[in-house]
């Protein structure tokens, strides 16, 4: 069973990967792992059953080489990398509960916290 199967409500990935010079207007994913730390860990691919094996192995990056990741524990499909990459941006800034409240599902909870962050600026 693929990655994306894993979750009913999004589709399975297309298989597209990215490489040098490629389209950035492929489809893509945007993703979070749960690491062993407890510490979430986002991303974005246009390959998401590959990345997360890239992950698992120790070859996808510093942070999952030592600290890897138990779980993929939400991701979204997106039309372009382009997009996908700046989702991942967007939720790294977001502070932990906020992140929490994504990977729930709980939109009540992620608009409170919008909400709360906002009154703070």
């Amino acid at each position: 069973m693929g990655l994306a199967e894993m979750a009913p409500s999004k589709p399975e990935p297309r298989g597209a990967r990215m490489r040098r010079g490629a389209s950035t207007t492929m489809p893509a994913w945007f993703y979070v792992l749960r690491l062993r730390s407890g510490a979430l860990y986002a991303g974005a691919t246009t390959d998401l059953n590959r990345r997360y094996a890239d992950h698992q192995a120790g070859r996808a990056c510093r942070t999952t080489c030592l600290d890897p990741p138990l779980a993929l524990v939400y991701f979204e499909s997106l039309a372009t990398f382009s997009d996908a990459r700046k989702r991942e941006a967007q939720v790294k800034h977001w502070s932990r509960a906020k992140k929490e409240a994504l990977v729930a599902g709980d939109s009540t909870r992620l608009q409170e916290l919008a909400r709360s962050h906002d009154h703070e600026a």
